[in-house]
C-alpha cells in the first residue's frame, strides 16, 4: 500500500510540474503568434489539433487517468515501484502525443488545401464577386479541409457585417500561419483597396504549393529514420518487461539500486528520444498575427 500511495503521489506531483511549467512556454506544432506566451502551450496545441470540445483541463485529466491505471496495472504486474511509475509517466504522456500527431496530420492537411483555396479565390473575385462573397463561398466550394472555418467565417459575416472581425473567427478556427498570410492579405485589400490582390495570391499560391511539395519530400525521407529511433528507445524497456515477469528479476529491480539504475536509464532514454526529435524536427513557420 505505501508503494502505491508514493506512486500516486509521484505521478501528481508530475502532471502538477508540467502543468505550471507548460503556461510559460512557447511553441508548436506550427509556431506561435507574437503575444501568445499568455496562452498554454497545451491550448495552442489543442488549438490547431481542430478539436472543438477539447479543453485543457479535460486533456490533463486524460493524462493523470492514463497515468494512474497504467502505473497500477503496471505495479500488480512487476511488483517493481520504480518500473510502474515510468510507465505511467510515459502513458501520461501518450493523449499529448496523440493531440500532436492529429495537429500535425491537420496542418499537413491544410497545407495541401491552401493552394486550391488561394486559386478559388483569385477565380472568385476576378469574377466580380465581392471580397467577403469570394471568401464566404469557400465554405461551400472550397477545398474540404477548409470549408468548416469558411463556414464559421460565413456565419460571423451575415451575425455581425464585420470582415475583419470574421477574419479573426476564421484565423482561430484555423490557428494555422498559412491562414495568417492569406488573411493578412485580404485585410489589406480590404483597408487600402489593393488593386494587386489577384497577383498576390497567385504568387502566394504558388510558394505555398512548392514549400508543400519539399516538405512531403523531406518527410517521406526522414519517416524511416524517425520510426527505427523509436524502435531503438522501445525495445529495452520491452525487454524489462519481460525480465519482470521471473520473481527474481523483479525483485532486483524492487531494490533501491536497481530503483537508481531505472531511473537513470529512463532519463538517458528521455534524453535520447528528444535529441531525436530536435535533430529530425522541420522549422517551424511562425505565426504572423494573434487571433
Amino acid at each position: 500500500m505505501g508503494a502505491v500511495v508514493g506512486l500516486i503521489a509521484g505521478l501528481g506531483a508530475m502532471l502538477v510540474l508540467f502543468a505550471v511549467t507548460d503556461r510559460f512556454g512557447s511553441g508548436g506544432v506550427s509556431g506561435d503568434a507574437p503575444g501568445a506566451g499568455s496562452r498554454s502551450r497545451l491550448q495552442q496545441l489543442i488549438d490547431q489539433s481542430g478539436i472543438p470540445r477539447a479543453t485543457v483541463p479535460s486533456l490533463v485529466g486524460a493524462c493523470a487517468a492514463g497515468a494512474l491505471l497504467v502505473a497500477v496495472a503496471a505495479l500488480l504486474v512487476t511488483a517493481v515501484p520504480m518500473a510502474a511509475l515510468i510507465a505511467g509517466g510515459v502513458a501520461a504522456y501518450i493523449p499529448i502525443l496523440l493531440l500532436r500527431r492529429r495537429a500535425a496530420a491537420r496542418q499537413k492537411a491544410l497545407r495541401s488545401a491552401w493552394p486550391d483555396a488561394v486559386d478559388a479565390l483569385v477565380s472568385a473575385v476576378r469574377a466580380g464577386m465581392s471580397l467577403p462573397e469570394a471568401v464566404g463561398q469557400l465554405g461551400h466550394r472550397g477545398p474540404e479541409p477548409l470549408r468548416e472555418s469558411f463556414r464559421l467565417f460565413e456565419g460571423e459575416y451575415r451575425a455581425t457585417g464585420s470582415f475583419l472581425a470574421s477574419l479573426d473567427v476564421l484565423e482561430k478556427s484555423l490557428s494555422d500561419p498559412v491562414a495568417d498570410r492569406v488573411t493578412a492579405s485580404l485585410r489589406i485589400a480590404r483597408e487600402v483597396g489593393g488593386t494587386d490582390l489577384g497577383t498576390v495570391l497567385r504568387t502566394l499560391s504558388a510558394l505555398l504549393r512548392e514549400d508543400a511539395r519539399t516538405r512531403g519530400e523531406i518527410e517521406s525521407r526522414q519517416s524511416w529514420t524517425v520510426s527505427a529511433a523509436r524502435l531503438a528507445v522501445a525495445a529495452p524497456w520491452i525487454t524489462l518487461a519481460l525480465l519482470c515477469s521471473r520473481p527474481e528479476a523483479a525483485q532486483a529491480y524492487a531494490s533501491l539500486t536497481g530503483a537508481l539504475v531505472l531511473l537513470v536509464a529512463a532519463g538517458m532514454s528521455f534524453t535520447a528520444y528528444r535529441v531525436m526529435l530536435l535533430i529530425g524536427r522541420l522549422p517551424a513557420e511562425p505565426r504572423m498575427a494573434a487571433p
